[in-house]
């Protein structure tokens, strides 16, 4: 089994700021890439942004400049870094992570449950 404990999301005016944290525990050998995606009502989840464990990151376009993704290895967490939000930016953001459970093993895909941003006056 693996757990992921979210948080920082809330309710925020435009031009303001939050940072999501993304903690993994459980059954994990090794987790390779770790990220966040968000799906807004009536749209298809998307991704916001990605990290491999060496490092290298991929932002959406709407959100390059402005969001910035970070981890901890050892604490298996993953950061999101968010300024200068905007209303579109409201949305549920689950976090997600590819995880080898034992040596061995199959790397399989795991989503938090996700927190609610919201971006509004």
């Amino acid at each position: 089994q693996v757990q992921f404990v979210e948080s920082g999301g809330g309710l925020v005016q435009p031009g303001g700021s939050l940072r999501l944290s993304c903690a993994v525990s459980g059954y994990i050998f090794l987790i390779y890439t770790m990220g966040w995606y968000r799906q807004a009502p009536g749209k298809q989840r998307e991704l916001v942004a990605t990290i491999t464990r060496g490092g290298n990151t991929n932002y959406a376009d709407s959100v390059k400049g402005r969001f910035t993704i970070s981890r901890d290895n050892v604490a298996t967490t993953v950061y999101l870094q968010m300024n200068s939000l905007k209303p579109e930016d409201t949305a549920v953001y689950y976090c997600y992570s590819a995880v080898v459970p034992y040596i061995g093993g199959d790397e399989s895909d795991y989503w938090g449950q996700g927190t609610q941003v919201t971006v509004s006056s």
